[in-house]
């Protein structure tokens, strides 16, 4: 081997110039491939830009002001099972999908993340990793770009990919400008890379993706994630899709299944009654079980 290098150090001479360097990798969308993330973590934060909170009208987001509605607290009970649940093992990025559209995943996605980013120093990342209908940046009223294809592309750095909302635990990644073929750029190395390291800066990591029978996408995502969330939807989901939707998955990583779009008068009769009943406001006038029911 010494002559090997003896002959190639000779030679390097006699040309003058050195070995040149590998190409740089180019991405599936003609662009450089994008980098990992080189700037130091704890340095991400600061440089992330603040929006206000101004959610749409229509997005049916939880009230942080009115803790004890029923939909706030169903939630909040889904937080606290997947905080036990991170207590037993490392689970810190979670892909909330469905199986068929219309079934309420971005609604589950982005109120779960609000929940978390309720506690104290419980950092939380909500992505829009739905490419092909990203409905995220519509419900917080935030521009769609820059965001994650933008980031995956190499165009913009993390931080300028992310927002900070208020004054709040929460921030997000927008779905960020459309892009031709979602799934070439989900394959991306730069992908795992970032959902690798995420969870150095976040608690929770939460992505909304497509539906699981409509496209590969939230499959491929649930591959590179700790766990994944499936929500279905009364009176809609069939047992076929939701069967169809777990044999799909690669692996067995299934969190849980979110059942949305409960009658309230069956559902949230007794949180209504039992928070009338023993919240502090009740305390000036007389109540009983008959006037709560």
């Amino acid at each position: 081997m010494s002559r090997v290098h003896e002959a190639l150090r000779r030679a390097e001479q006699r040309t003058g110039s050195a070995v040149p360097p590998p190409p740089r990798d180019q991405g599936v969308h003609g662009g450089a491939a994008a980098s990992v993330i080189t700037q130091p973590l704890e340095d991400l934060l600061a440089q992330v830009k603040t929006v206000a909170y101004r959610p749409s009208s229509e997005s049916l987001l939880i009230d942080a002001n009115n803790p004890h509605e029923a939909p706030t607290e169903e939630f909040r009970t889904l937080r606290t099972r997947l905080n036990h649940m991170q207590s037993l093992q490392p689970i810190h990025t979670v892909v909330v999908t469905s199986p068929s559209p219309a079934e309420g995943k971005s609604f589950a996605a982005i109120n779960l993340a609000m929940a978390q980013a309720q506690l104290s120093g419980n950092l939380t990342l909500i992505c829009d990793f739905d490419f092909r209908r990203p409905i995220v940046h519509n419900l917080l009223q935030i521009e769609r770009s820059p965001g994650a294809t933008d980031y995956l592309q190499g165009k913009v750095p993390l931080h300028e990919a992310i927002r900070k909302i208020g004054d709040t635990n929460l921030y997000v990644m927008p779905a960020g400008e459309a892009v031709i073929n979602p799934l070439e750029l989900l394959n991306l190395k730069e992908v795992k890379d970032v959902l690798d390291k995420l969870p150095t800066v976040f608690n929770w990591v939460i992505l909304d993706s497509p539906p699981l029978l409509f496209a590969a996408d939230a499959n491929l995502l649930s591959t590179l994630c700790h766990g994944t969330v499936l929500v279905v939807r009364i009176g809609s989901t069939t047992i076929d899709s939701v069967t169809r939707a777990m044999q799909s998955l690669c692996q067995n990583n299934v969190l849980g299944i979110v059942v949305n779009g409960a009658r309230r008068g069956e559902l949230y009769s007794k949180y209504t009654y039992y928070h009338s009943y023993y919240s502090p406001k009740s305390e000036d006038k007389e109540a009983s079980p008959e006037a709560g029911e």
